[in-house]
Formats: structure tokens, sequence, C-alpha cells
């Protein structure tokens, strides 16, 4: 253990210190797309019954009408998060009607791209902006790829963590500058570490042969509908998953908020050639909001985000730029298959560990060769993780992951300890040792578990529908009460009120609101 980190745990572990830990803020964005009773994409419009996919705060749409999204409160126990997902999809289950969850991260078999529904948000501006940004993912990149669902996972620690750490260390910067800083610092640790959760938890060694529309591809075939990689952990997260040409000149820096902000805003400023040729609009509709690198900054693909709380109207780098950092979203997670909400408290437990450690460990900044290695390392991982023998690369040399991995865990467990000390019990340790297991067991992975299932002559498709309908099932046995009932029916409906609003009593035309929308970036000169 670094002395820095000694340090800083030995000051949290202190008796007027340990609660703070336990103030820590946890949300769940879970993706899922809608399938009918055969595993086919659900062509049906959003359900009116689940609100407004626009205003509603908890249900909305990700990219397609089919692909929807759960959004639960930052609460202090992962415990009660999970609970709030939990309750959101009993909800929905009480009216989907003879639809169900796709269960795991890569998709149902797709109809042709044409078919597959852009997510609509009503007439408003905003939910016109919405929809013109979805039209142009789907010409840059294809609608198929917008189908892959995971989860999101938010994480925070408290100002008073932060301040506590500055004053003990004696930093003259601002509160807020110091808090940002080390928020970068974790996700540069994130960077360096983050191979070690696709192994722990990636569940999507295989995919249903459709997916990759006859484009070549390195997969196995695993039956006549499914591909696979034998040692795979994650293909959502490797480059069969999401690639962009344009965006892979766009490294944001992650030395330093200043540098990250500034090289997103370049991109969302500068045309790429191949979208200018396109145009945003064509015989006057819209086909994308812009020909930028980026449409807006939420299009470029990250494992993970720094991010702020935005004001209404406020794009996410201004609120960056303006208040600093103040979560940082996970977005590497697979959904598990196997899991009902597709995450459990030990996971998220684990994590917790995880994102302190990266928080708390001293953290150097990326040089450009490290950075390359990080991203090299991560998409072996995803790609054979599970390879007996497999080495990665740190600081110049080979490394077993096995090895690595058990390192890592040992350095991980006195932050462990350190959340079990500030909350009770033994959680956070006992979802370490579960992690120790699957390092020692591969075959205890979830990407394991997965091709166990499909090696006893399932298909992607069959497996994934049966894992769908018995979570339904789950959800449906457990139906909420009257009252929880009749408070989420409540905010659906006032949900698509707030929505009738915006589209009554809006000015001006859509074309100027996209220029003011565009120029609220640019305006800031870099």
């Amino acid at each position: 253990m670094s002395d820095l980190l000694s340090r800083r745990l030995a000051l949290l572990g202190e008796r007027a210190n340990l609660s703070l830990l336990s103030q820590c803020l946890h949300g769940i964005e879970r993706e899922c797309l809608r399938v009918d009773s055969d595993g086919q994409l659900a062509l049906t419009p959003h359900p009116a019954a689940l609100g407004s996919a626009l205003t509603h705060p908890q249900i909305t749409t990700d990219y397609s009408e089919s692909l929807l999204e759960f959004i639960t409160p930052a609460e202090p126990d992962p415990a009660t998060t999970l609970a709030d997902l939990e309750q959101i999809h009993r909800f929905a289950y009480s009216k989907l009607d003879g639809e169900y969850l796709w269960s795991p991260s890569m998709p149902c078999a797709l109809p042709d791209e044409e078919s597959i529904p852009i997510a609509r948000y009503g007439s408003s501006h905003i939910g016109e902006l919405k929809y013109v940004y979805r039209k142009g993912l789907a010409l840059r990149y294809g609608k198929t790829m917008q189908c892959i669902a995971g989860i999101h996972y938010n994480f925070s620690l408290p100002e008073q963590l932060w301040q506590l750490l500055q004053q003990a260390e004696g930093d003259s910067r601002s509160e807020r500058d110091y808090q940002s800083a080390r928020y970068i610092g974790l996700i540069r640790n994130f960077r360096r570490y983050s191979w070690l959760l696709m192994y722990l938890f990636g569940a999507s060694p295989a995919l249903d042969k459709g997916f990759l529309r006859g484009r070549p591809h390195q997969l196995q075939q695993l039956d006549a509908d499914t591909l696979y990689l034998p040692y795979a952990t994650s293909l959502r997260m490797s480059d069969l998953g999401y690639q962009s040409e344009a965006q892979s000149g766009l490294t944001p820096c992650y030395n330093d908020l200043t540098s990250y902000t500034d090289s997103l805003r370049l991109a969302v400023g500068t045309p790429y050639p191949a979208y200018v040729e396109i145009g945003a609009k064509k015989d006057g509709e819209w086909l994308q909001l812009n020909t930028n690198i980026l449409q807006i900054e939420n299009e470029y693909y990250s494992n993970i985000r720094p991010k702020r709380v935005t004001h209404s109207g406020e794009r996410p780098i201004q609120a960056l730029m303006a208040r600093g950092v103040q979560y940082i979203e996970v977005r590497c997670l697979d959904i598990n298959p196997f899991l009902p909400l597709g995450i459990d408290l030990s996971e998220a437990r684990f994590l917790d560990a995880f994102l302190l450690f990266c928080a708390l460990e001293d953290s150097p900044l990326l040089e450009s060769g490290e950075c390359h290695t990080c991203t090299d390392n991560f998409l072996k991982v995803v790609k054979e993780g599970r390879r007996p023998g497999l080495q990665l690369q740190r600081q110049g040399q080979d490394v077993g992951l096995q090895a690595w991995a058990e390192e890592l865990l040992e350095r991980i467990q006195p932050l462990a300890e350190l959340l079990d000390q500030s909350q009770g019990g033994d959680a956070h340790l006992q979802a370490l040792q579960a992690q120790r297991a699957k390092v020692e067991a591969p075959d205890l992975t979830p990407s394991a578990q997965v091709l166990a299932q499909l090696q006893q002559g399932e298909s992607f498709t069959q497996f994934a529908l049966r894992q769908s309908k018995r979570h339904a099932d789950y959800f449906r046995d457990r139906p909420l009460s009257s009252e929880q009932l009749a408070a989420f029916e409540a905010t659906a409906e006032q949900s698509l009120h707030q929505q009738a609003d915006l589209e009554t009593y809006q000015e001006g035309d859509f074309d100027s609101f996209v220029a003011a929308y565009q120029a609220s970036i640019l305006a800031q000169a870099l």
C-alpha cells in the first residue's frame, strides 16, 4: 500500500470521520430492450401507461423507442438504490402488455435497420432535438449498435470528505478545483484498472448472429444462430460494440478537468468531412444536429465520465466548467442475464470498494504510452479475459492477469474493511471474497456461466428469452402495494401533463432553438 493511501485511510478511519463513508451516493441507470413473447424487438410505441419518456424522472428511452431506461435517485446505501430499481421494474411489468424486458446486454434478433424505431419525444423543441440527435446517431453509427444495453453506476463521495483530505494535505486550490482534480484522478486509476471489472462482471461472450449484419468478424460459430469467442468476457465493450472512425482521434485527456472539457468542446465545434458531405439538413428535413465530430458531448463513447447535475437548459460541459465534478458515471458494466435487475448488491458493494480505491490511491498523470496500454489491456480482457495464462502490460512489462488481479484485490481489501467499519457488518469484505473466488476459478465469472448455458444446446436468443420470461415472473409475482402503484401512476400522469405543457407553451421555431443550443457551447472561446 502506498504511503499516501495509508495516510488517507488512517484519517478516514478516525472515529470522528468514519461516518463520512456512509454518505457516499449511488445511482443506477439500467437500459433494456422491450421484446415480444417470441423474443423479437417490440415495434410498439413507448407505453403511455409508463408516462412521458421526455419528462418522467425515472422511466425514459435511450436510443430506440424499444430501448427502455430506468433511472434511480441517488441514495447513500446501494441496497436502497437497488430497491428503487426493483420498484421501477415491478411498475413497468404491471403495464407491459404481453411484452418482456430483454435480459442480456447484447440485443435480441433485430429487424432490418429501417424497421428499428428511433425514440420519439413529442413535438416540443427539446423533444425534437432529442429525436434529431438520435437520427444523427443512426446516420453515423447505424441503428443496430444503438440497441446494445448496459448498466451505468453513478458514484460520489461527500464534499466534506474531500474537504477533510484537502485540509490534511495542505492543498491550496479552491475546494471546487481540488475536488474536480481528485475525481479526475479517480478516473485515471479507473482507466488503469477497469479491465478487472470486465473480467469479474463481463456477461456478453456471445451474441445473435444477425447483429453483425454480414460484416466480417473474428467470432466463432457456436450454433446456427449464435456467435461467440471462447474466452470473451464482454463483446459489448469490444470493437464489435461502439466504434467510430470520427471518434477514434478523440482522446480526451484525463490529466485535468480543463483539458477534458476543452477536447470535448473542440469536438462539438469541429466539422467532420464525412458528416459535412451528408449535411445537417436535406430538403428542409433535419438529418443530424450538426456535421461536427460530435453532435453533442454525450455522443462521446467512454467507459467512465465525470459528471455534474445540470440546471435547466444547461449542457453537461457547461455544468462541469462552471461548478466542477460532482460524481462519476461508470458506463462499462454489462447486464448480468442471470439477475432480475442485471446487477446485485454484491456487485454494487465491490464497485464501491473498487471506486474508493481508485479515488484514494495515488494517481500519477497518464503519459501517452500508458493511455494506449490501458486501452490495450481493457480490449484484451473483453475479448479473451478468461484465456489461461493471459498476459497484460504493466509499466512496459508482461504481467499475468490472474497475478495482477489477485494483487489488486489485496490492495482493495483495506478499502472494503474501512467501508464495513463505517457501515457495520462485513458486506464489502464478503463482496471482495466473491470476486477472489472468480479470479481463482474463471468458471464462476458471469461470462463463463453464460457460455456454459449455451453449450448445453440453447441458442443465445433462446437462453436470453428464457431468462427474460423468468425475470418477468419474478417481478409479476411481487406486485407493488396499492400505494406504491398509485404513486407511480401519478408520476406517469404528471409527466404526460408536463410534456403537453412544453408543447403548448414554447416560443420560436425549431431551427432557432437548435442554433441557440449549438451556440451555448461554442460561444465559450477555446
